[in-house]
């Protein structure tokens, strides 16, 4: 898939670089997808839901009355979950949402959502972009080339940079990623993929290492 590299102006550069077929041409797979995404967002999921039980809220432990003779219903005490006050029958209590995927499972999802990306025209191959010190207004008008209005952009850089992330963050629309640590979410989250030149380069350098 041979991709035009642009400058940071959103320019051709006139070059253009070959991303690998294995990864951004395959058929995508839906249901590893929707696991992979259902993954993530469960891990996003504090999990502390709590109500308390009938043994943890307060009030008397004794018996209302006793249990025959009175006419009425028998009763417990006032923590009794029938009462108001009472605590709470089968309530939530804290517990992880997280599931465990396969490593294969994981980065066939990814995969997919790469190959969408690629059947939307929907990825961007930019030239490095090197800023001396961390200033939005820079990287925001570098995304403002790209034209993408209000749409979501994922910028990928191939290793963590302070000066980068500290520009970016703060650019609305767009969230930034080191390669490695891009995920399936992310990917769709996007309307539009951005990769430097370099985070480009590694996933040939990465498919030449697993043939």
């Amino acid at each position: 898939m041979q991709v035009d590299i642009i400058n940071i102006n959103g320019e051709k550069t006139g070059r253009t670089i070959e991303l690998p077929e294995e990864i951004f041409g395959i058929e995508p797979n839906d249901h590893v997808i929707y696991l992979a995404v259902k993954q993530y967002q469960g891990a996003q999921r504090q999990g502390t839901h709590k109500v308390k039980t009938r043994m943890e809220v307060k009030g008397s432990s004794k018996k209302l009355h006793k249990q025959k003779g009175t006419g009425g219903a028998r009763k417990g005490n006032l923590r009794n979950p029938l009462y108001k006050g009472g605590g709470t029958i089968f309530g939530p209590k804290p517990h992880r949402y997280e599931t465990k995927l396969n490593r294969k499972v994981k980065d066939l999802a990814k995969m997919s959502a790469l190959a969408y990306k690629a059947k939307e025209n929907a990825i961007v191959v930019m030239e490095d972009v090197t800023l001396d010190t961390p200033k939005t207004k820079s990287f925001a008008g570098i995304i403002k080339s790209l034209n993408i209005g209000k749409n979501k952009a994922l910028f990928v850089i191939p290793e963590y940079d302070d000066v980068m992330y500290k520009s970016l963050r703060n650019v609305a629309g767009v969230d930034g990623s080191v390669l490695s640590d891009m995920n399936t979410y992310d990917i769709l989250n996007a309307n539009l993929l951005v990769l430097t030149e370099k985070a480009a380069k590694l996933f040939t350098e990465l498919e030449e290492e697993t043939a």
